[in-house]
Protein backbone atom coordinates (compact mmCIF):
# COMPACT_ATOMS: atom_id res chain seq x y z
CA UNK A 1 0.00 0.00 0.00
CA UNK A 2 1.29 3.06 -1.22
CA UNK A 3 -1.16 5.25 -0.20
CA UNK A 4 0.00 7.61 2.48
CA UNK A 5 -2.49 10.21 3.71
CA UNK A 6 -1.43 12.78 6.45
CA UNK A 7 -1.87 15.98 8.28
CA UNK A 8 0.71 17.68 5.96
CA UNK A 9 -1.08 16.25 2.27
CA UNK A 10 -1.75 13.30 0.27
CA UNK A 11 1.38 11.13 -1.58
CA UNK A 12 1.47 7.87 -3.34
CA UNK A 13 2.76 6.42 -6.28
CA UNK A 14 1.08 6.32 -9.27
CA UNK A 15 -1.30 3.86 -10.91
CA UNK A 16 -2.93 0.55 -9.01
CA UNK A 17 -6.01 0.11 -6.97
CA UNK A 18 -8.45 2.90 -5.52
CA UNK A 19 -7.39 3.29 -2.03
CA UNK A 20 -4.18 1.99 -2.37
CA UNK A 21 -2.34 4.50 -4.35
CA UNK A 22 -2.34 7.78 -6.01
CA UNK A 23 -4.85 7.85 -8.53
CA UNK A 24 -7.85 10.11 -9.96
CA UNK A 25 -10.50 8.92 -7.59
CA UNK A 26 -8.39 9.52 -4.58
CA UNK A 27 -7.31 12.92 -5.80
CA UNK A 28 -10.71 14.11 -6.37
CA UNK A 29 -11.92 13.04 -2.77
CA UNK A 30 -8.62 14.97 -1.24
CA UNK A 31 -8.67 18.00 -3.59
CA UNK A 32 -12.66 17.96 -2.62
CA UNK A 33 -11.94 17.73 1.14
CA UNK A 34 -9.42 20.44 0.46
CA UNK A 35 -11.98 22.61 -0.87
CA UNK A 36 -14.59 21.81 1.88
CA UNK A 37 -12.26 22.76 4.49
CA UNK A 38 -11.28 26.53 3.17
CA UNK A 39 -14.71 27.14 2.37
CA UNK A 40 -15.77 26.46 6.00
CA UNK A 41 -12.93 28.00 7.10
CA UNK A 42 -14.86 30.91 6.44
CA UNK A 43 -11.86 33.72 5.54
CA UNK A 44 -12.56 33.78 1.82
CA UNK A 45 -10.55 36.32 -0.08
CA UNK A 46 -11.97 36.05 -3.57
CA UNK A 47 -12.96 32.62 -4.40
CA UNK A 48 -9.50 31.58 -5.83
CA UNK A 49 -7.04 28.98 -5.43
CA UNK A 50 -3.59 28.69 -7.03
CA UNK A 51 -2.18 25.44 -8.65
CA UNK A 52 1.68 25.02 -9.18
CA UNK A 53 3.39 22.20 -9.89
CA UNK A 54 7.09 20.60 -10.52
CA UNK A 55 8.10 18.27 -13.49
CA UNK A 56 7.03 14.80 -12.70
CA UNK A 57 6.07 12.56 -14.97
CA UNK A 58 2.70 12.40 -13.93
CA UNK A 59 2.78 16.16 -12.79
CA UNK A 60 -0.33 16.84 -15.91
CA UNK A 61 -2.84 14.27 -14.91
CA UNK A 62 -2.61 15.10 -11.34
CA UNK A 63 -2.54 18.90 -12.16
CA UNK A 64 -5.86 18.39 -14.88
CA UNK A 65 -7.79 16.57 -12.19
CA UNK A 66 -7.24 18.73 -9.12
CA UNK A 67 -8.00 21.93 -11.35
CA UNK A 68 -11.39 19.77 -12.83
CA UNK A 69 -12.45 19.02 -9.08
CA UNK A 70 -11.76 22.62 -7.15
CA UNK A 71 -13.73 24.28 -10.60
CA UNK A 72 -16.21 21.36 -9.82
CA UNK A 73 -16.19 22.88 -6.24
CA UNK A 74 -17.02 26.28 -7.07
CA UNK A 75 -13.10 27.85 -7.27
CA UNK A 76 -11.83 29.68 -9.11
CA UNK A 77 -8.48 28.30 -10.45
CA UNK A 78 -5.45 29.98 -11.12
CA UNK A 79 -2.70 27.68 -12.85
CA UNK A 80 0.87 28.60 -12.30
CA UNK A 81 2.38 25.54 -14.55
CA UNK A 82 5.51 24.30 -13.51
CA UNK A 83 6.71 26.05 -10.50
CA UNK A 84 8.43 25.46 -7.62
CA UNK A 85 6.91 25.02 -3.96
CA UNK A 86 8.20 28.36 -2.79
CA UNK A 87 7.16 30.02 -5.79
CA UNK A 88 3.31 28.64 -5.17
CA UNK A 89 3.20 29.56 -1.57
CA UNK A 90 4.33 33.38 -2.39
CA UNK A 91 1.48 33.45 -5.30
CA UNK A 92 -0.94 32.56 -2.99
CA UNK A 93 -0.48 35.47 -0.86
CA UNK A 94 0.50 37.71 -4.37
CA UNK A 95 -3.12 36.80 -5.95
CA UNK A 96 -4.96 37.30 -2.55
CA UNK A 97 -5.95 33.74 -3.15
CA UNK A 98 -8.26 31.56 -0.61
CA UNK A 99 -5.57 28.77 -0.85
CA UNK A 100 -3.03 26.77 -2.96
CA UNK A 101 -2.06 23.26 -3.99
CA UNK A 102 1.02 21.72 -4.47
CA UNK A 103 1.46 19.01 -6.74
CA UNK A 104 4.73 17.55 -5.61
CA UNK A 105 6.18 14.47 -3.96
CA UNK A 106 9.53 16.76 -2.92
CA UNK A 107 12.83 14.45 -3.09
CA UNK A 108 10.42 11.28 -3.69
CA UNK A 109 11.58 8.85 -6.60
CA UNK A 110 9.69 9.63 -10.10
CA UNK A 111 7.02 7.17 -9.55
CA UNK A 112 5.66 9.13 -6.63
CA UNK A 113 3.37 12.18 -6.48
CA UNK A 114 1.69 14.23 -3.45
CA UNK A 115 -0.48 17.20 -2.82
CA UNK A 116 0.76 19.55 -0.59
CA UNK A 117 -1.95 21.86 0.66
CA UNK A 118 -1.44 25.71 1.48
CA UNK A 119 -4.18 28.37 3.61
CA UNK A 120 -4.69 32.04 2.68
CA UNK A 121 -1.18 33.01 3.61
CA UNK A 122 0.73 30.05 1.19
CA UNK A 123 1.54 28.39 4.32
CA UNK A 124 1.36 24.57 5.02
CA UNK A 125 -1.71 23.88 7.08
CA UNK A 126 -1.48 23.61 10.62
CA UNK A 127 -2.03 19.91 12.53
CA UNK A 128 -5.72 20.37 13.33
CA UNK A 129 -6.63 21.43 9.55
CA UNK A 130 -5.08 18.80 7.91
CA UNK A 131 -6.89 16.00 10.98
CA UNK A 132 -9.98 18.07 9.33
CA UNK A 133 -8.55 17.08 5.57
CA UNK A 134 -8.60 13.87 6.45
CA UNK A 135 -11.83 13.28 8.53
CA UNK A 136 -13.96 15.09 5.77
CA UNK A 137 -12.43 12.85 3.19
CA UNK A 138 -13.31 9.67 4.87
CA UNK A 139 -17.00 10.98 5.45
CA UNK A 140 -17.28 12.16 1.75
CA UNK A 141 -18.88 15.10 3.15
CA UNK A 142 -18.71 17.65 0.03
CA UNK A 143 -21.65 19.52 -1.20
CA UNK A 144 -20.21 20.60 -5.32
CA UNK A 145 -21.57 23.47 -7.37
CA UNK A 146 -24.35 23.85 -9.70
CA UNK A 147 -24.13 24.66 -13.23
CA UNK A 148 -24.49 28.19 -12.46
CA UNK A 149 -21.91 28.49 -9.85
CA UNK A 150 -18.67 26.23 -11.38
CA UNK A 151 -15.46 28.19 -11.05
CA UNK A 152 -13.56 29.56 -13.53
CA UNK A 153 -9.94 28.58 -15.16
CA UNK A 154 -6.93 30.92 -15.93
CA UNK A 155 -3.09 30.29 -16.03
CA UNK A 156 -0.52 32.90 -14.74
CA UNK A 157 2.84 32.85 -16.02
CA UNK A 158 4.31 35.95 -14.21
CA UNK A 159 4.89 34.19 -10.95
CA UNK A 160 8.62 32.82 -11.65
CA UNK A 161 9.58 36.33 -12.57
CA UNK A 162 7.73 37.48 -9.58
CA UNK A 163 9.61 35.41 -7.20
CA UNK A 164 12.86 36.35 -8.68
CA UNK A 165 12.02 39.76 -8.21
CA UNK A 166 11.15 39.36 -4.85
CA UNK A 167 14.92 37.49 -3.98
CA UNK A 168 16.62 40.32 -5.56
CA UNK A 169 14.70 43.16 -3.48
CA UNK A 170 15.73 41.53 -0.08
CA UNK A 171 17.66 43.95 1.60
CA UNK A 172 20.68 41.70 2.38
CA UNK A 173 21.01 40.54 -0.83
CA UNK A 174 23.73 42.40 -2.83
CA UNK A 175 23.16 41.39 -6.40
CA UNK A 176 25.54 43.67 -7.36
CA UNK A 177 28.35 42.55 -4.80
CA UNK A 178 27.37 38.94 -6.37
CA UNK A 179 27.60 40.37 -9.98
CA UNK A 180 31.23 42.22 -9.82
CA UNK A 181 32.40 38.60 -8.00
CA UNK A 182 32.00 36.64 -11.16
CA UNK A 183 30.74 33.69 -9.63
CA UNK A 184 31.19 30.34 -11.92
CA UNK A 185 28.87 27.48 -11.03
CA UNK A 186 27.41 24.22 -11.53
CA UNK A 187 23.85 23.24 -11.05
CA UNK A 188 22.30 20.03 -10.76
CA UNK A 189 18.46 20.61 -10.90
CA UNK A 190 17.68 17.06 -11.11
CA UNK A 191 14.83 17.21 -14.25
CA UNK A 192 12.21 19.70 -12.48
CA UNK A 193 11.51 23.01 -11.85
CA UNK A 194 14.86 24.44 -10.92
CA UNK A 195 15.98 23.91 -14.41
CA UNK A 196 13.05 26.36 -15.85
CA UNK A 197 13.51 29.18 -12.78
CA UNK A 198 17.75 29.18 -11.71
CA UNK A 199 18.54 29.92 -15.22
CA UNK A 200 16.85 32.66 -14.47
CA UNK A 201 18.28 34.08 -11.26
CA UNK A 202 21.49 32.79 -11.77
CA UNK A 203 21.27 35.17 -14.77
CA UNK A 204 20.43 38.24 -12.59
CA UNK A 205 22.89 37.70 -10.54
CA UNK A 206 25.28 37.33 -13.39
CA UNK A 207 26.32 34.05 -12.19
CA UNK A 208 28.07 31.78 -15.04
CA UNK A 209 26.09 28.58 -14.69
CA UNK A 210 26.70 25.13 -15.94
CA UNK A 211 23.48 22.67 -15.73
CA UNK A 212 23.79 19.37 -14.89
CA UNK A 213 19.85 17.37 -15.74
CA UNK A 214 18.44 20.62 -17.09
CA UNK A 215 15.81 19.22 -18.84
CA UNK A 216 12.33 19.62 -16.96
CA UNK A 217 10.34 16.14 -17.97
CA UNK A 218 10.62 14.35 -14.48
CA UNK A 219 12.48 11.84 -15.68
CA UNK A 220 14.94 12.07 -12.72
CA UNK A 221 18.59 11.60 -13.79
CA UNK A 222 19.41 9.96 -9.98
CA UNK A 223 17.69 10.01 -6.70
CA UNK A 224 16.27 13.15 -6.44
CA UNK A 225 17.15 13.49 -2.52
CA UNK A 226 20.23 16.04 -2.29
CA UNK A 227 22.33 13.78 -0.37
CA UNK A 228 26.51 12.97 -1.03
CA UNK A 229 25.24 9.02 -1.84
CA UNK A 230 23.48 10.69 -4.93
CA UNK A 231 25.00 13.43 -6.53
CA UNK A 232 28.82 11.71 -7.74
CA UNK A 233 28.05 13.03 -11.32
CA UNK A 234 28.41 17.08 -9.85
CA UNK A 235 30.67 16.32 -7.27
CA UNK A 236 33.11 14.93 -10.26
CA UNK A 237 32.45 17.74 -12.67
CA UNK A 238 33.40 20.04 -10.04
CA UNK A 239 36.20 18.05 -8.98
CA UNK A 240 37.76 19.07 -12.78
CA UNK A 241 38.38 22.70 -11.50
CA UNK A 242 37.19 26.20 -12.86
CA UNK A 243 34.42 26.15 -10.88
CA UNK A 244 33.39 28.18 -7.58
CA UNK A 245 31.12 26.20 -6.14
CA UNK A 246 28.23 23.52 -6.92
CA UNK A 247 24.38 24.06 -6.16
CA UNK A 248 21.68 21.55 -6.05
CA UNK A 249 18.41 21.23 -5.24
CA UNK A 250 15.39 19.33 -4.81
CA UNK A 251 12.61 18.65 -7.39
CA UNK A 252 10.17 21.18 -6.14
CA UNK A 253 13.30 23.75 -4.83
CA UNK A 254 12.87 23.89 -1.40
CA UNK A 255 15.91 22.09 -0.52
CA UNK A 256 19.14 23.17 -1.11
CA UNK A 257 22.96 21.63 -0.85
CA UNK A 258 26.00 23.21 -2.00
CA UNK A 259 29.27 21.78 -2.86
CA UNK A 260 32.67 23.05 -2.23
CA UNK A 261 34.92 24.13 -5.35
CA UNK A 262 36.89 20.72 -4.45
CA UNK A 263 33.71 18.90 -5.61
CA UNK A 264 33.14 17.88 -1.56
CA UNK A 265 30.12 18.07 0.13
CA UNK A 266 29.60 22.01 1.94
CA UNK A 267 27.00 20.02 3.96
CA UNK A 268 23.66 19.48 3.87
CA UNK A 269 23.04 20.06 7.78
CA UNK A 270 25.03 23.54 6.93
CA UNK A 271 23.09 25.14 3.93
CA UNK A 272 20.99 26.57 6.88
CA UNK A 273 23.97 27.45 9.25
CA UNK A 274 26.05 29.42 6.79
CA UNK A 275 22.76 31.76 5.11
CA UNK A 276 21.94 32.01 9.23
CA UNK A 277 25.51 33.41 10.20
CA UNK A 278 25.04 35.89 7.55
CA UNK A 279 21.20 37.22 7.97
CA UNK A 280 22.69 37.31 11.84
CA UNK A 281 25.81 39.11 11.37
CA UNK A 282 23.29 41.87 9.94
CA UNK A 283 20.26 41.14 11.60
CA UNK A 284 20.45 40.27 15.03
CA UNK A 285 17.77 37.84 16.62
CA UNK A 286 17.33 33.93 17.69
CA UNK A 287 17.01 31.46 15.57
CA UNK A 288 14.56 27.99 15.00
CA UNK A 289 15.51 24.65 13.45
CA UNK A 290 13.71 21.53 14.15
CA UNK A 291 15.48 18.70 16.51
CA UNK A 292 16.46 16.60 14.02
CA UNK A 293 18.82 19.18 13.07
CA UNK A 294 22.54 20.15 13.23
CA UNK A 295 24.11 21.76 16.73
CA UNK A 296 25.73 24.17 15.01
CA UNK A 297 22.65 26.27 14.60
CA UNK A 298 22.93 26.75 18.20
CA UNK A 299 26.17 27.91 18.46
CA UNK A 300 26.73 30.13 15.33
CA UNK A 301 23.61 31.75 16.77
CA UNK A 302 24.90 31.93 20.40
CA UNK A 303 28.29 33.67 19.07
CA UNK A 304 25.86 36.48 17.74
CA UNK A 305 24.26 36.93 21.23
CA UNK A 306 21.24 35.17 19.76
CA UNK A 307 18.79 32.51 21.22
CA UNK A 308 18.39 29.44 19.32
CA UNK A 309 15.15 26.95 19.87
CA UNK A 310 13.99 23.93 18.31
CA UNK A 311 11.10 22.93 16.81
CA UNK A 312 9.04 19.56 16.31
CA UNK A 313 9.99 18.14 13.22
CA UNK A 314 7.75 19.42 10.47
CA UNK A 315 7.81 22.69 8.66
CA UNK A 316 5.05 23.95 9.87
CA UNK A 317 5.98 23.20 13.56
CA UNK A 318 9.42 24.93 12.41
CA UNK A 319 7.33 27.99 11.27
CA UNK A 320 5.09 28.06 14.37
CA UNK A 321 7.88 28.53 16.31
CA UNK A 322 9.68 30.84 14.53
CA UNK A 323 6.72 33.23 14.86
CA UNK A 324 6.35 33.04 18.35
CA UNK A 325 10.16 33.55 19.15
CA UNK A 326 10.01 36.03 16.39
CA UNK A 327 13.22 34.12 14.87
CA UNK A 328 15.25 36.45 11.80
CA UNK A 329 16.33 33.10 10.56
CA UNK A 330 15.45 29.64 10.35
CA UNK A 331 14.48 26.20 8.86
CA UNK A 332 15.38 22.25 8.56
CA UNK A 333 18.83 20.84 8.42
CA UNK A 334 17.51 18.81 5.15
CA UNK A 335 18.93 22.22 3.35
CA UNK A 336 15.73 24.25 3.92
CA UNK A 337 15.94 27.73 4.62
CA UNK A 338 13.60 30.21 5.86
CA UNK A 339 14.23 33.73 5.75
CA UNK A 340 10.85 35.48 7.47
CA UNK A 341 11.66 38.87 5.49
CA UNK A 342 11.35 37.07 2.25
CA UNK A 343 7.84 34.55 3.50
CA UNK A 344 7.49 31.46 6.12
CA UNK A 345 8.23 28.63 3.74
CA UNK A 346 11.73 26.86 2.97
CA UNK A 347 12.94 28.59 -0.30
CA UNK A 348 16.50 27.51 -2.28
CA UNK A 349 16.26 30.54 -4.11
CA UNK A 350 16.41 32.82 -1.36
CA UNK A 351 18.98 30.69 0.52
CA UNK A 352 21.33 31.07 -2.97
CA UNK A 353 20.72 34.66 -3.39
CA UNK A 354 21.91 34.99 0.50
CA UNK A 355 24.82 32.45 0.41
CA UNK A 356 26.29 33.88 -2.78
CA UNK A 357 25.97 37.81 -1.23
CA UNK A 358 27.78 36.46 1.86
CA UNK A 359 30.20 35.01 -0.66
CA UNK A 360 30.85 37.92 -2.64
CA UNK A 361 31.57 40.11 0.66
CA UNK A 362 34.08 37.37 1.96
CA UNK A 363 35.72 37.01 -0.90
CA UNK A 364 36.64 33.13 -0.01
CA UNK A 365 36.16 30.13 -1.23
CA UNK A 366 33.68 27.96 0.02
CA UNK A 367 35.74 25.39 1.53
CA UNK A 368 37.52 28.25 3.33
CA UNK A 369 34.06 29.14 4.66
CA UNK A 370 33.02 25.33 5.97
CA UNK A 371 35.89 25.77 8.32
CA UNK A 372 34.70 28.61 9.92
CA UNK A 373 31.81 26.70 11.80
CA UNK A 374 31.61 23.90 13.94
CA UNK A 375 32.30 20.99 13.12
CA UNK A 376 29.51 17.91 13.63
CA UNK A 377 28.83 15.16 11.73
CA UNK A 378 25.33 13.29 11.74
CA UNK A 379 24.13 9.77 11.83
CA UNK A 380 21.34 8.42 10.38
CA UNK A 381 19.81 4.82 11.57
CA UNK A 382 15.98 3.50 12.41
CA UNK A 383 14.79 1.15 14.41
CA UNK A 384 12.20 -1.68 12.71
CA UNK A 385 9.43 -2.57 15.23
CA UNK A 386 6.73 -4.99 15.05
CA UNK A 387 3.48 -3.45 14.22
CA UNK A 388 1.99 -4.25 17.48
CA UNK A 389 4.79 -2.70 19.61
CA UNK A 390 3.94 0.31 22.08
CA UNK A 391 6.51 2.82 20.48
CA UNK A 392 5.54 5.51 22.74
CA UNK A 393 6.03 3.28 26.17
CA UNK A 394 9.12 2.61 24.47
CA UNK A 395 10.28 6.64 24.11
CA UNK A 396 8.67 6.98 27.64
CA UNK A 397 10.95 4.24 29.03
CA UNK A 398 13.95 5.83 27.31
CA UNK A 399 13.33 9.38 28.83
CA UNK A 400 12.88 7.69 32.12
CA UNK A 401 16.41 6.19 32.11
CA UNK A 402 18.33 9.01 31.10
CA UNK A 403 16.87 11.83 32.95
CA UNK A 404 19.60 13.97 33.22
CA UNK A 405 18.74 14.47 37.29
CA UNK A 406 20.28 10.48 37.50
CA UNK A 407 22.33 9.85 34.51
CA UNK A 408 25.21 10.84 34.24
CA UNK A 409 26.68 13.16 31.28
CA UNK A 410 22.82 14.14 30.43
CA UNK A 411 22.24 17.95 30.27
CA UNK A 412 18.77 17.60 28.87
CA UNK A 413 16.10 15.76 27.61
CA UNK A 414 13.44 16.96 25.38
CA UNK A 415 10.33 14.98 24.81
CA UNK A 416 8.07 17.79 22.45
CA UNK A 417 8.49 15.18 19.12
CA UNK A 418 10.13 11.86 20.13
CA UNK A 419 12.74 12.05 22.87
CA UNK A 420 15.76 14.08 22.30
CA UNK A 421 18.64 13.61 24.47
CA UNK A 422 21.70 16.08 24.27
CA UNK A 423 25.30 15.52 25.97
CA UNK A 424 28.07 17.94 26.51
CA UNK A 425 29.43 17.50 22.31
CA UNK A 426 26.40 15.17 21.18
CA UNK A 427 23.26 14.04 21.21
CA UNK A 428 20.14 11.33 19.85
CA UNK A 429 16.89 11.96 18.84
CA UNK A 430 14.22 8.83 18.91
CA UNK A 431 10.99 10.03 17.14
CA UNK A 432 8.13 7.14 15.65
CA UNK A 433 7.35 7.55 12.00
CA UNK A 434 3.79 8.62 11.40
CA UNK A 435 3.74 5.94 8.35
CA UNK A 436 5.39 2.80 9.58
CA UNK A 437 6.13 0.57 12.46
CA UNK A 438 9.69 2.17 12.53
CA UNK A 439 11.74 4.49 15.42
CA UNK A 440 14.19 7.17 13.10
CA UNK A 441 17.63 7.50 15.36
CA UNK A 442 19.37 10.83 14.30
CA UNK A 443 22.85 11.24 16.07
CA UNK A 444 25.37 13.50 15.94
CA UNK A 445 29.11 14.02 17.42
CA UNK A 446 32.46 15.51 16.58
CA UNK A 447 33.21 12.89 14.34
CA UNK A 448 31.22 10.38 12.14
CA UNK A 449 32.20 7.64 14.05
CA UNK A 450 31.30 9.21 17.34
CA UNK A 451 27.62 9.55 15.94
CA UNK A 452 27.18 6.62 14.25
CA UNK A 453 28.20 4.71 17.91
CA UNK A 454 26.08 7.07 20.70
CA UNK A 455 23.21 6.35 17.88
CA UNK A 456 23.55 2.82 18.11
CA UNK A 457 23.91 2.72 21.88
CA UNK A 458 20.30 4.10 22.06
CA UNK A 459 19.01 1.82 19.64
CA UNK A 460 20.89 -1.21 21.65
CA UNK A 461 18.64 -0.11 24.50
CA UNK A 462 15.42 -0.22 22.62
CA UNK A 463 16.33 -3.54 21.44
CA UNK A 464 16.84 -4.26 25.07
CA UNK A 465 12.93 -3.02 26.11
CA UNK A 466 11.51 -5.76 23.81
Amino acid sequence: MTLIKSISGIRGTIGGRAGDTLNPLDIVKFTSAYATLIRRAGKSNNNRIVVGRDARISGEMVKNVVCGTLMGMGYDVVNIGLATTPTTELAVRWLEADGGIIITASHNPRQWNALKLLNCEGEFLNKIEGEQVLSIAEAEDFDYADVDHIGHYCEDNTMDRRHIESVLGLELVDAEAVRNAGFHVVVDSINSVGGVILPELLKALGVEAKFLNAEPNGDFAHNPEPLKQNLGGIMDELKKGGYDLGIVVDPDVDRLAFIQEDGEMFGEEYTLVSVADYVLTHTPGDTVSNLSSTRALRDVTEKHGGKYCASAVGEVNVTTLMKQVGAVIGGEGNGGVIYPASHYGRDALVGIALFLTQLAQKGCKVSELRKTYPCYFMAKNRIDLQPTTNVDAILAKVKELYNPATAEGVESVNDIDGVKIDFADRWVHLRKSNTEPIIRVYSEAPTAEEADAIGKKLMQVVYDMQ
